[in-house]
């Protein structure tokens, strides 16, 4: 279910002192601003990525599918277990918390009791 109509819009925006980036669009998948003080791999990476992939979903998901069949087959190693998959549970619940009480919550996580 929805909570809304459709999704408008997200982003993400990372400033720092030797350089900015921002990610935005509906799926977060559209570089919209990339600008470091030096040039290194990663932005030649960011300069070849698709950034307009045919649908709201993107292509991140068919190599990660890629990889889970390989595996199954016995012909590569994952790319990530469920400890990685519960880190970027765990960031983005902190996230939602802290949006919802507007203050500062540690990580990782502990239990409520």
């Amino acid at each position: 279910m929805l909570a809304y109509p459709r999704n408008l819009e997200g982003s993400i925006t990372i400033l720092g002192e030797k350089g900015s980036a921002k990610i935005g669009g509906t799926a977060v998948n559209k570089i919209e601003y990339w600008q470091f003080a030096e040039y290194d791999d990663d932005d030649k990476q960011v300069d070849a990525a698709d950034t307009n992939p045919p649908n709201v979903y993107g292509l991140g998901h068919q190599g990660y599918y890629r990889n889970v069949l390989a595996v199954l087959r016995g012909e590569a190693k994952p790319d990530t277990d469920g400890r990685a998959g519960r880190k970027s549970l765990e960031l983005i619940l902190g996230i939602y918390e802290s949006a919802k009480t507007g203050s500062e919550v540690p990580l990782p996580l502990r239990a409520q009791v």
